[in-house]
């Protein structure tokens, strides 16, 4: 069994974006020495060394200390060369945990009895399953409630296990996001104006946050630090694009670019974002790092998609009612080509190489390839009826038609200049999407993390169907029992390379006892069992294992001075908590509004803080929040703060003065 293997060069790239940053391999990872040779460490000495290939395991708690039931951990493999220690990269391996067993397999020895369980977890089989598979996905897909479901793919008894939770929205969704890790899912609410913000690892809504009025397109920039919003709203001083602080959550500034439906595309280095204005008729740059407004462009009457080519490092600006394309260099600003076309042109995409942009003819039914290369139109391929969707694996550009059940495929490898582009498909349901009536903006195509198979929403039959290339079918369905379903999109929890040839995730450990942590490796192969120990969790009695002392709230506080909230996190026996790379603070206006979410920085021994904005007077609610710390911590570690009108503010300040 193959593990979707990882292209090679993706380690190569992800070495030299490490190495641009100034981040050193060792310090991802620690000393070697600090790992693997302290004897007083139960968790050390976690070592193989085989065929070649050495490899390291380590798994440390998130907030320090011990492992323990129902805290979270950082699981991580280092796979080396055994000769030069080099890291060894793209290596895909697999990794399960599950209970030791208290003597192997059929009378065999460690070894047999590892590669026999290992076998019984490739097969995905309801009776022997692991306590955690490392190797795991999900699909969360998008309904037309307000609300998602979470599917476990690999799990299905007549469509009711597949079905693992549902996630409660504040209203009705349109469109989403995922962070690159697939830790954070951002969807818009339009009817709210808000967007919920998904926590992945324990699939709950974690927050709410204020996004203008009627947000639509939510788009992250690629360095993922901010999350772009485009509002829809009718009144030019509203409409536009609002932008939020991914690490703080919070709301960074508003552009009011123009009404109308928004587009939205980045430079690859985050430098600039490129925002359309479908009712204005123009593409608004965007200076992310300053955030200024630098200039706006004419790019026809009405500008329905725009899309960036790192290949040819320019933006393409797709016009419906023109029939136009245009290029404009991503650098100089400067209108660089216009290609001509037909009127009825939609979505537009990039392949992954940046080499072919396809964009959608809905009233055509035709996909129009441009080659990046040399801006010039080379295909127009019939596809499925009024395309409207379009996805990219590796080998191919998938496009979802409005009018047809079909999807239709096109072969990448058969573009270019003077070529027969070969062009395939598959029924994806019984029903035209077009049947289920109003649609959202998101899409009902997602891409599988093997990046050569795909799943396909059909919102008619309420199923999303998984599709292998080369395969004249899908393989298998999951149906959305109590909801309907409209889009999808896959969350990956198998293994990732972190740096160079280290692959590790975040795992909430869920039971007490001690643990084989099962590893496989494909080339060359490896099967070995690693053990670790995990303590209990606390008793009832026990359970209070820190609490949070709040600094310098004994007074009021002016509306909209500027204040950094400290606390202090003091552990059961008295001494500070350090560490804690996950602790934040959520804060409210009482009774429960505009609640915020901020990450709290460690700044002395135990001591944490974080700039807060209090733009409204009235009694403010602020909760310290810690999932490494557990539930109780999150209830029990709150306090109020008094914020007085400005002008009540200075008039008590000056009372007080008068006073001393």
């Amino acid at each position: 069994m193959t593990f979707g293997l990882r292209p090679a060069y993706a380690g190569l790239l992800l070495s030299m974006a490490l190495i641009g940053l100034g981040v050193a391999y060792e310090k991802l990872w620690c000393d070697p020495r600090e790992l693997l040779q302290e004897p007083a460490d139960p968790q050390a000495l976690h070592r193989l060394s085989r065929d070649g290939v050495t490899v390291e395991f380590e798994a440390r708690p998130l907030a320090g200390g011990e492992l323990r039931e129902g805290a979270f951990a950082n699981i991580r493999f280092k796979v080396t060369d055994q000769a030069s220690g080099q890291p060894l990269s793209g290596m895909a391996p697999g990794a399960w945990i599950d209970p030791a067993q208290s003597a192997p397999l059929e009378g065999g020895n460690r070894d047999q009895s590892c590669k026999a369980r290992v076998a019984l977890f490739l097969k995905s089989s309801i009776g022997a399953r692991p306590l955690l598979d490392l190797n795991s996905y999900f699909l969360l897909v998008l309904n037309k409630d307000a609300s998602l479901t979470v599917i476990d793919p690999t799990v299905s008894v007549g469509g009711v296990t597949s079905t693992l939770t549902s996630i409660d929205l504040p209203g009705r969704p349109m469109d989403w996001a995922a962070t690159r890790d697939d830790k954070q899912v951002f969807v818009s609410v339009p009817e709210r104006g808000q967007v919920a913000v998904i926590d992945t690892e324990t699939f709950t809504r974690v927050a709410n946050l204020e996004a203008g009025e009627l947000p639509v397109r939510v788009a992250l920039q690629p360095d993922q630090l901010r999350l772009w919003v485009g509002n829809n709203s009718s009144d030019p001083a509203k409409g536009g694009v609002t932008v939020i602080d991914v690490p703080s959550r919070s709301t960074l500034k508003s552009f009011a670019t123009g009404s109308g439906h928004h587009e939205i595309a980045f430079s690859a280095d985050s430098r600039y974002a490129f925002v359309s204005n479908r009712d204005g008729g123009t593409l608004s740059i965007i200076d992310i790092p300053e955030l200024r407004l630098v200039k706006t462009l004419e790019v026809g009457p009405h500008p329905l998609s725009v899309a960036y080519s790192a290949l040819s490092q320019a933006v393409y600006v797709a016009d419906g009612e023109a029939g136009t394309v245009h290029v404009i260099d991503a650098r100089s600003h400067q209108l660089r080509h216009v290609v001509k076309a037909e009127q009825g042109l939609g979505p537009m995409r990039f392949s992954g190489d940046g080499r072919y942009g396809i964009v959608l003819n809905t009233l055509d039914n035709q996909a129009l390839v441009i080659d990046a290369s040399s801006d010039t139109l080379i295909h127009r391929i019939a596809v499925a009826a009024e395309p409207y969707q379009l996805t990219f694996t590796k080998g191919y550009a998938y496009v979802r038609g409005l009018a047809s059940a079909k999807v239709s495929m096109i072969n990448l490898g058969s573009l270019g200049e003077g070529r027969t582009p070969i062009v395939q498909g598959f029924e994806a349901g019984p029903a035209a999407p077009r049947q289920a009536g109003d649609l959202p903006l998101a899409q009902g195509l997602a891409v599988s993390r093997d990046d050569n198979s795909v799943f396909v929403v059909n919102p008619v039959d309420n199923t999303t169907y998984f599709y292998a290339e080369g395969m004249n079918a899908p393989m298998s369905g999951y149906n959305n029992r109590g909801h309907q379903a409209r889009a999808t999109l896959v969350v990956d929890r198998s293994l990732r390379e972190l740096a160079p040839g280290v692959y590790g995730s975040t795992v909430k450990m869920p039971a007490a006892g001690t643990f084989d942590v099962a590893f496989l490796l494909n080339q060359p192969q490896i099967i070995h069992c690693f053990s670790t120990e995990v303590a209990a969790a606390p008793t009832p009695a026990q359970r209070r294992v820190a609490h949070a002392e709040f600094i310098g709230l004994e007074q009021p506080l002016a509306q909209d001075s500027a204040f950094t909230a400290k606390v202090r996190i003091v552990g059961d026996d008295g001494r500070p908590r350090l560490g804690l790379n996950d602790l934040s603070l959520r804060y409210f206006l009482a009774p429960s509004s505009m609640p915020r979410n901020l990450p709290l920085t460690e700044v002395g021994e135990g001591v944490y803080q974080a700039a807060l904005a209090l733009p409204e007077p009235g009694a403010w609610y602020l909760h310290v929040q810690s999932p490494s710390l557990g539930r109780t911590f999150t209830e029990e570690n709150y306090t109020s703060l008094r914020v007085l009108p400005a002008a009540t503010a200075t008039a008590a300040q000056t009372d007080l003065r008068n006073v001393r």
